[in-house]
């Protein structure tokens, strides 16, 4: 796997990271706040934040930041970690339906946010990133390397999401269980579908009272609703017990 598809693929097994502004209140000082995200289907991070925030007002005067992400761990150095660099806009929650639809679907907890008026979706636009995936595997990668193969990916497969989705949990919950096991060795109690996109979905799987959220990749990419089949139904034969 090229260097740039493996921090693609590390980025969209992630939801939350450390994001950097720069600071109005004390100037040329770097901001740093937690901050969880979802991702569109360009792979681009969408936060969800107040207008009286503190990185919220140093994006109004300067909306160049940073977003670093993570894996857990205790040696966080050994492990993988994505920086991605790129400016902050501002978006409506009316705008677009099946993108506040998906993101609550990942932060159902933010749903009380939307309610209030001074919370608002800004879309962070990638230009560079720095991935380092190991011991001498790190490089600069541009936009252009990260997404160039999945600009068109996304209005068809987005508009289907839900529907692909809804037909996934309300039919297929046996499948979800399987790719579970097959591909995660994870014995779930209960499994349903959160996303998917054009590399992958993600899936919550619950066991006992623990949840947590599985990435799948796709060994080809998909564009709609009927190439999402094909994938899911040739990974369902392959992780069938």
């Amino acid at each position: 796997m090229n260097l740039s598809l493996e921090a693609r693929k590390f980025l969209r097994s992630t939801r939350s990271g450390i994001l950097s502004t720069h600071s109005t209140r004390l100037e040329g000082y770097p901001f740093g706040s937690v901050a969880p995200f979802v991702l569109d289907h360009n792979c681009q991070p969408i936060i969800l934040i107040s207008n009286i925030a503190e990185h919220t007002k140093n994006i109004t005067i300067n909306p160049k930041v940073s977003l670093l992400v993570f894996a857990g761990g205790e040696d966080l150095q050994a492990n993988a970690r994505l920086t991605v660099l790129g400016e902050a806009v501002k978006i409506y929650k009316d705008v677009d339906a099946d993108l506040r639809t998906r993101y609550l679907r990942y932060l159902p907890q933010a749903a009380s946010y939307f309610d209030m008026h001074d919370f608002s979706f800004y879309r962070i636009h990638i230009h560079q990133a720095r991935y380092i995936g190991g011991f001498g595997k790190m490089s600069w990668l541009s936009d252009v390397e990260l997404f160039s193969d999945i600009t068109s990916a996304s209005s068809v497969l987005a508009s289907q999401e839900t529907a692909i989705i809804e037909h996934m949990n309300a039919d297929h919950a046996e499948n979800l269980l399987n790719y579970c096991k097959h591909f995660h060795n994870l014995d779930a109690d209960h499994a349903h579908m959160l996303g998917i996109d054009c590399d992958g979905f993600d899936v919550s799987a619950r066991v006992g009272d623990t949840s947590t959220i599985l990435r799948f990749d796709f060994e080809q990419q998909i564009h709609d609703a009927q190439s999402a089949r094909a994938a899911l139904v040739a990974m369902a034969k392959a992780a069938k017990p």
